[in-house]
């Protein structure tokens, strides 16, 4: 822990990561879910427990909607969703996290994630980088905040976390442990070695050895492996992956729920086919000297204003995420 004058206490802190298949546009069934793995971290002392990207609502199927049933169906923070899942929170001492569709007082839309602490704060955070309809906006601002345990956290949406820059923005903004909810696996990458879709009937017919040997290979885990845990080691934080499971619209999701230590090691994960929840204690002595903070400290910002520079051809998250046009490097003089 951090006492209040910033010195670490070291300690542990117990942290539970879920994975579970919504329902589409069900609310009701979706905090069911959520309750009922808030009441069973709670019961094995977890003081955090994080749910997936969009998960009170549904995700891929947005995408079909007009922006007028979008509307309809999101939420303001204050809404009765959130509000549920505060009182989750102030009832079992925790903090509980589950990603939303929001809507503010100009009617604009977000893909947002609600963490709702014990004290009945609610921190939001809205995706840097949405993509998933064209009516759904862009956040503007990273969010880092301060729990009752004196561990400071951070959270980055799904697609936020492929962005180099933005684990290192939190990161200097002193969170040590990321909170980052997807809903991913299984997509079909412009990329030639990128993840492909799973086969729905492999989900339907409910073939449990063939849906996890998916899970686990190139569409799932494997993807996965390629950059989750340097995030967690590059930067010097804890991370905890939660992710849908089973189907979305038309794509398969591959779950594989884990909680990363500040070297990238996988502390506890799953690649069960079901809806289900890991749990770890997080040795808070490994952070103070752990690579990369330490390597943080040798960074040389005069160097890195080419970060920050346009040059022309940027685009919008969704351009970027569907372009299936080459990219071109650029040569600096």
């Amino acid at each position: 822990m951090v006492s209040a004058d910033g010195r670490h206490q070291g300690g542990t802190m117990r942290c539970a990561t879920v994975q579970f298949e919504h329902r589409a546009d069900d609310k009701t069934y979706n905090l069911a879910r959520i309750e009922h793995f808030t009441k069973r971290a709670a019961e094995t002392g977890a003081r955090v427990v994080v749910f997936p990207e969009m998960c009170v609502l549904g995700y891929w199927h947005l995408r079909r909607y007009p922006a007028d049933r979008l509307r309809e169906l999101a939420e303001p923070v204050s809404g009765l969703s959130v509000e549920r899942v505060r009182g989750l929170a102030v009832e079992f001492g925790m903090a509980v996290g589950v990603g939303f569709l929001e809507i503010d007082d100009q009617d604009r839309l977000f893909n947002s994630y609600a963490m709702c602490l014990p004290d009945g704060r609610v921190h939001i955070h809205r995706k840097l980088h949405a993509f998933e309809h064209e009516a759904i906006s862009s956040g503007d601002r990273y969010t880092v905040f301060d729990t009752p345990w004196g561990v400071r956290m951070g959270i980055l949406i799904c697609w936020d976390n492929n962005l180099v820059e933005n684990v290192r923005a939190t990161a200097l903004l002193g969170a040590a442990v990321l909170v980052a909810p997807h809903q991913t696996g299984g997509t079909a990458s412009r990329s030639p070695h990128g993840m492909r879709p799973i086969p729905v009937e492999l989900w339907r017919d409910r073939d449990r050895r063939s849906i996890e040997a998916e899970l686990r290979g190139p569409n799932g885990r494997e993807w996965l492996m390629r950059w989750l845990p340097s995030r967690a080691h590059d930067n010097g934080l804890f991370l905890l992956f939660s992710n849908g499971v089973g189907r979305d619209d038309d794509e398969i999701r591959t779950g594989n729920a884990m909680i990363l230590d500040p070297y990238g090691r996988i502390l506890a994960e799953t690649w069960a086919a079901e809806d289900t929840m890991v749990v770890a204690d997080l040795d808070l002595d490994l952070l103070p000297m752990s690579t990369g903070r330490r390597w943080i400290q040798g960074r040389r910002p005069e160097l890195y204003q080419i970060l920050t520079r346009r040059f022309g051809d940027e685009r919008d998250a969704r351009s970027a995420r569907f372009s299936a046009e080459p990219v071109l490097l650029h040569r600096l003089e």
